[in-house]
């Protein structure tokens, strides 16, 4: 039977693939985690789509693959499945529904539907996967071009993945800005 428990992690350290010990804040282990966050909750996010986003299934199951893949990338030196095709790719699937979707004229707040949220949750978590692997690729000149290119337009892809679940569920962007109440005209008659 394989232990899902190796104990190897007990004293605050973990194993690389190259079998070199590291702390577990290490920017590789770091990088790795915030990864991992984000390909856990496009399932959560997967497990809670709305009826009417039922489309996007395969398009965030497919992120979650190329998580997996991403991870493989930024630590075994030879394994280069991310490319400049998965960026070209949500460049393209951005176009398509941002020309779809209602201009918008100021910032939005996530929410919306609860995909839409989740959705907007997701692209959060890619920016700090993000931001953590920019990091890793400064402190070991480690990490491919095409890696970050990807995690970059990733966070765009989800935004725009986010507007259009709510298009999808015929739910208005929440506006970052209330709208402002209209002003009555004053009566001249009670001066």
């Amino acid at each position: 039977m394989l232990k899902v428990y190796t104990k190897v992690g007990d004293q605050g350290k973990t194993k690389q693939v190259t079998g070199k010990m590291v702390a577990k804040y290490d920017p590789q282990i770091q990088t790795l985690g915030a990864l991992d966050e984000l390909q856990s909750w496009l399932g959560v996010t997967v497990a809670n789509l709305s009826p009417a986003c039922q489309g996007l299934e395969e398009k965030l199951i497919k992120l979650e693959r190329e998580m997996y893949e991403l991870q493989a990338d930024l630590v075994v030196k030879r394994h280069h499945t991310i490319t400049l095709a998965e960026v070209t790719y949500m460049e393209e699937q951005i176009d398509a529904w941002t020309e779809e979707l209602p201009e918008m004229k100021e910032f939005i707040l996530p929410g919306g539907s609860k995909t839409s949220a989740n959705l907007q949750y997701a692209r959060a978590l890619a920016r700090t996967s993000e931001r953590v692997c920019v990091l890793y690729a400064d402190e070991s000149g480690e990490v491919k071009s095409d890696s970050l290119k990807y995690l970059n337009r990733l966070s765009d892809y989800l935004f725009v993945m986010a507007r259009y679940a709510n298009l999808l569920e015929g739910v208005a962007d929440v506006k970052s800005k209330p709208a402002r109440p209209r002003r009555r005209p004053k009566n001249k008659l009670a001066n």
